[in-house]
Parts: structure tokens; sequence; C-alpha cells
């Protein structure tokens, strides 16, 4: 006996959620388990290491298993036909439509929910759980045409974006700009504060990405994208915290660099210093000091 594990994350334009993969993941380390052997079909799209339904021959498989999504449509009812020769089960879907012929040419559907019967436990509940993974708050600086060719935005933004792509890491944006009439956006420092403190590590290109992160006790990797330095850098030296600089222009710090900054935003010697910059700047620093005296005058 051989399962091959399919879903919606298996189609080569289909959508591969968590919930999915969750489901998948469920499903596999059960069978595994109890001494059967199996695999999962990704979509290339998602997973382009991983095996492939059109590589995964119908011979190789005595069941066919789909998990998770509605069953339905034309890619489902496709699997039937190639899969003639197994035996096909779908597990933990919805089914809206009874009579639809890709619920109706499985041998057996157990589902989390159809017309007329009672709900079940949905797969992803109790998909394995993996390492703790770091909270990556991504904060990105828009194009700066005041600093002209020394402006290296698209190539540090390249490089990060690929840089934490292939990083084990939750990645949740946040954006400095705040809107009262935008859900997607904080429409108070107080409510942007309280976001950044849920994250592990702000990764940033813009001033305030640094500084807010630092406020709020987070690590801030922070990357100034204009050739040789200018106001991220300068931040950096007042707080005397790290900043990767690019050196040139249309240039993007190497990946290297990244690396160990990564490393000691996470390491002992990060933690003692954010301890110290958390401590509220008295009378609210040096610049409120010279405004005061220059309005005392």
């Amino acid at each position: 006996m051989r399962v091959l594990i399919t879903g919606w994350f298996s189609f080569l334009h289909g959508e591969a959620t968590a919930g999915d993969v969750g489901s998948a993941a469920t499903v596999a380390a059960a069978l595994r388990g109890a001494g059967l052997a199996c695999d999962v079909a990704w979509s290339p799209a998602f997973r382009p290491d991983g095996l492939r339904l059109e590589d995964a021959a119908a011979e190789h498989y005595s069941h066919l298993l789909f998990v998770c999504g509605p069953a339905h449509g034309g890619q489902v009812r496709a699997l039937h036909e190639r899969y003639a020769r197994c035996r096909r089960i779908a597990a933990g879907v919805s089914v809206v439509d009874p009579d639809d012929p890709a619920v109706r040419g499985f041998h057996r559907v157990i589902a989390r929910d159809r017309p007329g019967a009672a709900a079940m436990p949905d797969l992803a509940h109790a998909a394995p759980r993996g390492g703790a993974v770091p909270v990556v708050g991504v904060t990105a600086a828009p194009e700066q045409p005041e600093y002209g060719v020394r402006s290296g935005h698209e190539a540090v933004h390249r490089r990060l974006a690929a840089w934490l792509t292939a990083r084990d890491c939750a990645r949740v944006p946040l954006d400095t700009r705040l809107d009262r009439h935008d859900w997607r956006h904080c429409a108070t420092l107080p409510q942007f504060d309280a976001l950044v403190r849920r994250v592990d590590l702000v990764v940033t290109t813009r001033l305030h990405g640094l500084v807010l992160a630092l406020r709020n006790g987070v690590p801030a990797l922070a990357v100034d994208p204009v050739a040789g330095g200018a106001k991220v850098r300068s931040q950096g030296r007042a707080w005397e915290w790290p900043v990767a600089v690019v050196p040139r222009a249309g240039e993007a710090p190497p990946r290297e660099r990244l690396d160990e900054l990564w490393r000691w935003c996470r390491s002992p010697a990060a933690r003692e210093r954010l301890d110290l910059l958390r401590r509220p700047l008295d009378g609210g620093g040096p610049v409120v000091a010279e405004l005061l005296r220059d309005l005392r005058r």
C-alpha cells in the first residue's frame, strides 16, 4: 500500500494556504505513524523541489487522498480520471453539492462539513508543530529622490527580499504611515508601538523603523539604502547601534553582512544594548534641550 496525498496545493495554479499545508502534514504524520507509506504532491510554483503531481504516476499508488478545501471543480474531477486505478478518498473537505461529479468520483468522502451532516474538526488543527521561528517586522523606505544618484533603494530592497525569503522566519509588513480610515494601518503611535512589541526583530531601511524598534526594546536590522550612508546611518551612530551601509549607488549590502547583523541582533550583546536604549531620554533628549534654550532667549 502506498498513498498519494493531494489537495489544492498540488495543482499547478492551486493556492497553498497554511490550512491546506497543515492538513496535509496532519494526514502524512498520521499515516507514517501507522506504518503506511505516503508521498505528498506539491505545486511546483509553491515547492519547486517537491514531488510534482505530473510525476506521481498512478501505478505507483494504491490510494489517492485529497485533503482540505472544497471538493469541486474541474481539477478535482481530473484526478478521478488520472488516478482511476486507485481507491480515492477525500478527507477534511467541504462538500457544497453532494451531487457534484468531483464529489461523487471519490470512493469515500470524510467531510468536515456537508449539507445535513454534523461538522467535524478541521485537519489543520492537529498539524505537527515545528520549532519556534522568529517573527520579523519589515519596514521599507519609499524612494527618496532628495538623495539623487546616491539612492540605492531598488537594489537594497531586492536584496533584502531575496535574503528574507530564504530565512526561516515569519515576516510581517510594518507600515509606519498612520491612517484613521484604513484598517490595514495603525491610527496612532501607541497602536504602532503595540504592533512592534509583538515582533522579535525589525528589518528596516527607514529611519523610524530603526528608532521605533529601539524605543520598544526590539532589535533592528537596519540598512541605509543611500550610498555611503545618510539619515539611517546617522541614527545608528546616535544610538550606538550597527547599521549596514551601501558602499556605492546601485549596490546592495552583501548577504554576509546581513547574516552578521542578524546574529548580532539576536545576541545577548544586542539585548543588553536594548535595555539601555529603552530608558526615556531626559527631557526629550538633546534636540529638545537645544530647542528650549533657543525659545527662552
